[in-house]
């Protein structure tokens, strides 16, 4: 088997791997995943010489992504979403008076379509090992933003009509925002690798 595709993600490198204490290490990770999505996603901070605050949804997403694997991942996404299915005001935008399915449903809608396949592929690429150095880990976060917007800009289309200012509603706000949390992600990942092969030692 070529290693290089049947690597682990950081998630795996501490703690159990087998076992009833494994599984138990696997809900305890969704549940802080999704307390760490929730809380992340209403966090927006001011980012100079843009109107635009950061959202750090996104980075949240992507990190987990990476640092879970495809199918952890995937459970704490979907985690997510059934919380904020059920009403609870988790996601970026969400009010106490607009939550839930009509939220979803909403202008975001595409964009939470994509969280959930872009979780996916952060989790496939860091098991190749994108997220041990910090080119491969800033081209993971590229993709993964793209995939995010791919279907969010979609649906903002199928909403409001194709002939409307889409990008400039639905992307290029957010452009210097997300170069940031590339940045961050691509020397945050590869750090808590180092950090590990060092406790190793």
């Amino acid at each position: 088997m070529n290693l290089t595709f049947d690597r682990s993600v950081l998630a795996e490198a501490f703690g159990a791997n087998e076992g009833l204490a494994l599984r138990a290490k696997q809900v305890m990770l969704v549940v802080a995943g999704i307390a760490f999505l929730a809380v992340m996603a209403k966090i927006k901070v001011p980012v100079p010489g843009s109107p635009v605050a950061m959202g750090m949804g996104t980075f949240a997403v992507l990190t987990i992504g990476a640092a879970y694997g495809a199918r952890l991942g995937l459970a704490t996404i979907m985690g997510y979403m059934m919380i904020g299915m059920l009403g609870f005001d988790i996601f970026q935008s969400s009010t106490a008076d607009l939550n839930g399915i009509e939220y979803m449903m909403g202008g975001t809608g595409g964009y939470l379509l994509g969280y959930v396949i872009a979780v996916g592929a952060m989790g496939v690429l860091a098991r190749r090992g994108w997220d041990r150095s910090a080119p491969k880990m800033a081209a993971a976060m590229l993709l993964g933003n793209v995939i995010l917007y791919v279907p969010g800009l979609i649906w903002l289309g199928m909403l409001y009509g194709f002939d409307k200012p889409i990008l400039a509603w639905g992307l290029t706000p957010f452009l210097l925002g997300d170069f940031i949390k590339l940045a961050l992600a691509a020397l945050l990942l590869p750090a808590a690798w180092k950090l590990v092969g060092r406790a190793r030692g």
